[in-house]
């Protein structure tokens, strides 16, 4: 474990000579065998989940990031030296952590630009965060309420809300909007009104694998290609929140649930 890592990095990973493993998960990771004779080798990216000690072995769950295809180990050992990957390591089985971007470094060496979105730029960089849920819902005082009672679902999942307007990081509100649905474990989205913002949204949400979770006041809000997703209706009173709010924290646990047996 963090071998072939520099010190300065083995120190902030591995503190007091203990892998913490809050300060591995979500990094960009690459995954591949030990070089060896048969079948052609492949690597996969993408991210580390669920780590944790069990006895003197480290376990934990490998997510692909399925916008970055499978790379011929071949292409890696034409790639290290900008990787940092020395000759030893391809025949040694270990887990390093190197000083490197290996988003760009795999792009521009290896499998070339990927298709991107011309309108925002994907923070690829920011790790995603298990408890959090990002909610979609027109900028609208009249869904506070709606806003309270997800709030209240979050955290009886054992999870935190966010919606854009609570957040100012950016100067343009558009990448807070795309940074918050990068960053969430799922997305709530409120169809309600037919609001073209939500709509918007939602698909970004869904581009990047999201699990998205819709409410509405009426179905007839639901957009014809988004009905064969079952949606949780709800009515803007009292009662109708506190049944929003046990809906959407029931179907929030099964995700966390999900996850867990993943």
């Amino acid at each position: 474990m963090v071998e072939h890592t520099d010190e300065a990095i083995r120190a902030y990973v591995a503190p007091g000579g203990r892998v913490e493993p809050s300060r591995l998960v979500n990094l960009p990771t690459l995954v591949m065998p030990e070089l060896g004779d048969g079948e052609p080798q492949i690597a996969r990216v993408g991210r580390i989940e669920n780590l944790v000690l069990s006895g003197s072995d480290y376990r934990f769950r490998f997510v692909p990031n399925p916008a970055v295809p499978e790379i011929a180990i071949t292409q890696i050992e034409a790639a290290a030296q900008h990787l940092g990957i020395t000759d030893w390591e391809f025949v040694r089985t270990h887990w390093a952590v190197k000083d490197v971007d290996l988003y760009r470094v795999l792009n521009e060496t290896v499998t070339g630009a990927t298709p991107a979105p011309r309108a925002f730029r994907l923070p690829i960089e920011a790790p995603r965060e298990a408890d959090l849920v990002a909610v979609m819902m027109p900028f609208d005082a009249r869904f506070d309420p709606v806003y309270e009672a997800l709030d209240a679902a979050a955290a009886d999942a054992g999870l935190r809300c966010h919606r854009a307007d609570n957040i100012w990081v950016h100067d343009h509100i558009m990448d807070d909007l795309i940074s918050l649905i990068w960053r969430a474990r799922a997305v709530i989205s409120d169809f309600t009104n037919k609001n073209a913002n939500v709509f918007y949204e939602t698909g970004i949400a869904h581009t990047l694998g999201r699990d998205v979770i819709q409410i509405t006041q009426s179905v007839e809000d639901v957009p014809f290609d988004l009905r064969s997703i079952r949606s949780v209706p709800y009515l803007a009173n009292g009662e109708g929140f506190l049944r929003l709010r046990e809906q959407v924290a029931d179907r929030l646990r099964d995700l966390v649930a999900r996850s867990r047996v993943l």
